[in-house]
C-alpha cells in the first residue's frame, strides 16, 4: 500500500511540475493585450495591442509636456521627457527650459549624465533616473516653468501609473511602478506577436485611360443612386487601381467644415462592372462603442499601397482619429489606428497615440 501511495505521489508531482511548466510557457504565446485609453483628471494614458503604453499631461499646459513611455515585458526599457512646444512654432529665442522648471516652485534638478538636455527639450531612459523621479512627483502638485505660464499638472499621476502596471501585468513585480514587489521581471509577460498585414498585388497594372473614364463614368452613375447631401457639383471621384483584376473607386459624399465622408466600393475592372460597398471594420472595440468606421477624409497611398483615414476632432488638426488599412485581396484590413481624444493644441496627426499597429 505504501508503494502505491508513494507512486501516486510521485505521479502527481510530476504532472504538477508539467502544469507549472506549461503555464510559465503559455503567456508568450498566448497573452492578448486589449487597447486602452483613459483620462486619469490631468493624465491621459494610451496602450496598445503591443502593450505599450504611454502617458502625458493634458488641459491648459500652455506648451510645456511631460511624456512617459514604456514596452511590455521584463525589460524596463522606458522613457521620460519633457517638452516645451505644440502646434504653434517656439519662439527662436525663448530660453532654455531646464534652468527654469520648478516643482512646486522649488527649483527641479535634472541634470546630466542621465539627462540628455537641448533647450526645449529634456529626456531620459535610464531606470533609476526614471523611477526616482515618479517617486517624487506622486507627492508633489505640479512643474512649472519660471517668468511663464507653462504648467504641468501632477493631478491623475500616479493612477496612470497604476493604469500602465495593470495594463502589462506588472503588479506585484519589481518593474512595477506602483505597488512593488519581490516578483522578478520575468513574471511579467512579454509583448503579444506583432500581426503581419501583406500587401496583395503590391504593383498592379496601371489603369488605362478607358478604364479610369469608364470607371469614373460608373462612380458618377453610382453616387446618384447613393443618398448624399453633398451637392453634385462638389462630389470628386477617385479610381485607384488595387489588383489587376480590380479598382478602388471613392466618392466624395457629406461634407461639413474640415471633415468629408466618402463612400468607397470595390470595383471589378472589366465590364460588366460588379462592385460592393467598402466597409472598414476595427479589430477592437474602440471609445466610440462602434467598430465600424466611416471614410473620413479618405485618400489612397500608392507607394504604401494603404487606404487612409482622417477624422479631425478640430480644424487645426490636433485631436481625432486617424487610421491605415490595408487590402488583402477581399478586404481592407486594419494595419494602424492612432486617436488623440484631447483638443489641446499638442500635436498633429503623425504623432497621435497608437492603439492598434501591425508590420
Amino acid at each position: 500500500m505504501f508503494v502505491s501511495f508513494a507512486s501516486g505521489i510521485l505521479l502527481f508531482m510530476r504532472h504538477s511540475l508539467f502544469l507549472i511548466f506549461m503555464l510559465s510557457v503559455l503567456p508568450a504565446a498566448l497573452v492578448q493585450a486589449a487597447p486602452a485609453q483613459q483620462l486619469f483628471t490631468a493624465w491621459q494614458v494610451t496602450c496598445n495591442n503591443q502593450n505599450f503604453c504611454i502617458a502625458r499631461n493634458t488641459g491648459e499646459h500652455n506648451g510645456l509636456v511631460m511624456t512617459l513611455s514604456r514596452s511590455a515585458g521584463a525589460k524596463t526599457d522606458a522613457v521620460l521627457r519633457i517638452d516645451l512646444g505644440g502646434l504653434a512654432t517656439i519662439d527662436p529665442k525663448a530660453p532654455a527650459i531646464a534652468p527654469r522648471l520648478l516643482l512646486d516652485g522649488e527649483p527641479l534638478q535634472l541634470a546630466p549624465p542621465h539627462w540628455q538636455v537641448t533647450p526645449w527639450r529634456l529626456i531620459t531612459d535610464h531606470p533609476a533616473t526614471i523611477t526616482a523621479l515618479l517617486t517624487t512627483l506622486q507627492q508633489k502638485k505640479a512643474i512649472t516653468l519660471a517668468n511663464g505660464k507653462q504648467v504641468i499638472s501632477l493631478d491623475g499621476l500616479k493612477e496612470a501609473l497604476q493604469f500602465i502596471d495593470a495594463q502589462q501585468k506588472r503588479g506585484g513585480s519589481e518593474t512595477a511602478w506602483i505597488n512593488k514587489g519581490a516578483q522578478p521581471p520575468l513574471s511579467v509577460p512579454p509583448a503579444p506577436a506583432l500581426k503581419e498585414v501583406a500587401v496583395v498585388n503590391p504593383t498592379p497594372t496601371p489603369l488605362t485611360r478607358e478604364e479610369r473614364s469608364d470607371l469614373t463614368d460608373y462612380g458618377s452613375w453610382r453616387i446618384n443612386s447613393s443618398e448624399c447631401s453633398l451637392d453634385p457639383a462638389r462630389r470628386e471621384v477617385r479610381v485607384t487601381a488595387l489588383t489587376d483584376d480590380k479598382a478602388l473607386l471613392m466618392i466624395s459624399c457629406e461634407a461639413g467644415a474640415y471633415n468629408t465622408v466618402d463612400l468607397a466600393w470595390l470595383v471589378s475592372r472589366k465590364k460588366p462592372f460588379a462592385s460592393h460597398l467598402v466597409r472598414l471594420r476595427l479589430p477592437f472595440m474602440p471609445s466610440s462603442d462602434s467598430s465600424e468606421m466611416e471614410l473620413m477624409n479618405a485618400s489612397f497611398d500608392e507607394k504604401n499601397r494603404e487606404l487612409t483615414t482622417l477624422a479631425l476632432g478640430r480644424g487645426i488638426g490636433d485631436c481625432g482619429i486617424q487610421t491605415r488599412w490595408r487590402f488583402t485581396g477581399q478586404r481592407f484590413r486594419l494595419v494602424r489606428y492612432a486617436e488623440e481624444p484631447t483638443c489641446d493644441n499638442w500635436h498633429g496627426p503623425d504623432a497621435w497615440p497608437t492603439l492598434w499597429i501591425t508590420r
